[in-house]
C-alpha cells in the first residue's frame, strides 16, 4: 500500500516538477544567464516590440512601419507587459509569456483528468515548448496559444466561451479563427462573429492604422524557412539562381526570379487546403468528443504547410493544439502529434542554432529545412487522412457523399457482422 501511494504522489508532482525545471532553463535563457546558440532572439523583445508599445502608447498603431504584420489586438499582448510596471518591458513580458505557458499547463491538466481523457497532452506540452529554446518566449505567440487552447476546451460545454475566445485569438493572429473549423453548434458561430465584429468596430474606431497590416501582408515574399522557398534554396546552391536573400517585410526572404511564382503556388495551395476543408466540413457526419479537437490541428497544419512563411514560433500553435488532441482519448492525431514533437527541436537547429547555413543555403542549412518542412508536411496529410476516415461515412470499400448514403442501403438484410460499422447499433 506504501508503494503505491508513493508511486502516486510521484505521479503527481512529476508533470509540475518537470515544467518548472525546463521553464526556469528557458527563463535563464532568456535573461541572457546562459547564452544560447546562434542570434540572439529576444532581440525582438527588447527593441522591435518595445518600439511598438511605444508607439501604441500613443493611441495609435505602428502603421508606419512595414514589419508591423499583426491584427489590431496584438497590441494588447504587447501592451501587456505595463501590467508590471516594477520590470523591465522586455523582463514583463517573459515573465507573462511564462504565466501564459502555465495556463496552458493548468489547462491541459485539468482536460486530463476523468473518463476518455488521457494525461498524455500535459506531457506533450511540457516537453515540447522546452525544445523550441527561448524563441517560444521571445515572441507573442505562447499567449496566442493559451487562448486557443482554452477555446477549444471549452467547446463541448461552453460553446459561447469557445466563441469568443476564436474571435479574439483571430484578432490576436488570424489563425485561431481555424478552430471553428469543426464546430457544428451555431451558439459558437454566432458569438465569435458577434465578438470579432464588436472587437474590429472598437479597434477600427478606437485607434488609426488598426488594419494597415492587411496591406503589409500582401506585399510579402517568400520565407526562406518555407516550404516553397526549399526549390529556390536548392537553385542558388546549384548557382542557377541570382536572385538576394535579404531582410524583408521583417523576415529574411528570398527576393528576384520566380519568388513571385513560388509565393503564387503557396497561395493556391492554401486555397486548395482551405476547398478541402470546406469538402471535408460537408462530408462528415460523425462527430465525437474528440473532433473539434482534431478539425483544428488539421485545419492549422494544413495552413502552415502551405504557408509563404513558416517561421519557428508557428511550431508552438501546433504543440498547443496537439496537446489538446492528446487529452481526448479518442483523438486521432497521434501520429500527426508526434511528427510535430519531432518537428520542434529540428525547427531550433536551423533557427537559431544554425541559421547562418540556411540563409547561406548550404548543404546543412537545406537539409535541415527538408527534414523540418517534410516532417510538417507529412504530418498535415496524415492528419487530413484521419480526419476524413474518422468522420466521414465509408461502405462498400468506398466514401460515400451523404447525398447517397440512404439510397446505398442494402436492398436484403444482412447478418450483423457483416453490416458496414457506421450502421450498426
Amino acid at each position: 500500500m506504501e508503494t503505491t501511494q508513493a508511486g502516486r504522489g510521484w505521479t503527481r508532482w512529476a508533470l509540475p516538477a518537470a515544467w518548472a525545471a525546463t521553464r526556469a532553463v528557458l527563463l535563464l535563457f532568456m535573461l541572457r544567464v546562459w547564452i544560447f546558440p546562434g542570434p540572439d532572439v529576444t532581440v525582438d523583445v527588447s527593441v522591435i516590440y518595445r518600439d511598438w508599445y511605444e508607439v501604441l502608447r500613443t493611441g495609435a498603431f505602428p502603421r508606419a512601419d512595414v514589419t508591423w504584420q499583426y491584427p489590431p489586438a496584438a497590441a494588447l499582448a504587447l501592451a501587456a507587459p505595463a501590467l508590471l510596471p516594477f520590470l523591465d518591458y522586455a523582463t514583463a513580458f517573459y515573465v507573462l509569456a511564462c504565466a501564459a505557458d502555465l495556463a496552458v499547463l493548468l489547462l491541459l491538466r485539468r482536460a486530463g483528468r476523468g473518463a476518455g481523457r488521457s494525461p498524455r497532452g500535459a506531457w506533450l506540452w511540457v516537453a515540447g515548448v522546452p525544445l523550441l529554446g527561448p524563441t517560444v518566449y521571445a515572441r507573442y505567440d505562447v499567449l496566442v496559444t493559451a487562448v486557443a487552447v482554452a477555446a477549444l476546451l471549452a467547446a463541448g460545454r461552453h460553446p459561447r466561451t469557445a466563441g469568443a475566445l476564436a474571435a479574439l485569438g483571430a484578432l490576436l493572429k488570424i489563425w485561431p479563427a481555424l478552430l471553428l473549423a469543426g464546430v457544428r453548434r451555431r451558439a459558437s458561430w454566432t458569438t465569435a462573429l458577434l465578438t470579432g465584429s464588436g472587437l474590429v468596430a472598437l479597434f477600427a474606431s478606437a485607434a488609426p492604422g488598426a488594419f494597415a497590416f492587411l496591406a503589409f501582408q500582401r506585399g510579402r515574399g517568400t520565407e526562406v524557412e518555407s516550404l516553397g522557398a526549399l526549390p529556390l534554396h536548392v537553385a542558388r546552391w546549384l548557382g542557377v539562381w541570382e536572385g538576394q536573400v535579404l531582410l524583408h517585410y521583417g523576415s529574411v526572404e528570398f527576393l528576384g526570379p520566380w519568388v513571385s511564382t513560388v509565393s503564387t503556388c503557396a497561395l493556391v495551395l492554401s486555397a486548395a487546403a482551405f476547398a478541402w476543408l470546406l469538402v471535408w466540413r460537408v462530408a462528415a457526419v460523425r462527430f465525437g468528443a474528440h473532433t473539434v479537437a482534431d478539425a483544428a490541428f488539421t485545419a492549422v497544419l494544413l495552413f502552415t504547410v502551405t504557408s509563404r512563411v513558416i517561421s519557428p514560433q508557428y511550431l508552438v500553435w501546433l504543440v498547443g493544439l496537439a496537446a489538446v488532441c492528446g487529452c481526448l482519448a479518442g483523438s486521432r492525431m497521434r501520429v500527426p502529434a508526434a511528427l510535430v514533437l519531432v518537428a520542434v527541436p529540428v525547427t531550433t537547429l536551423e533557427f537559431p542554432v544554425w541559421f547562418a547555413h540556411v540563409v547561406a543555403s548550404d548543404p546543412l542549412g537545406i537539409g535541415l529545412l527538408t527534414v523540418r518542412d517534410g516532417l510538417l508536411a507529412c504530418a498535415a496529410l496524415v492528419a487530413a487522412r484521419s480526419l476524413w476516415r474518422d468522420t466521414v461515412v465509408r461502405a462498400e470499400g468506398a466514401w460515400r457523399s451523404p447525398a447517397r448514403r440512404g439510397a446505398a442501403a442494402p436492398t436484403r438484410a444482412a447478418p450483423a457482422a457483416r453490416l458496414p460499422a457506421a450502421r450498426r447499433t
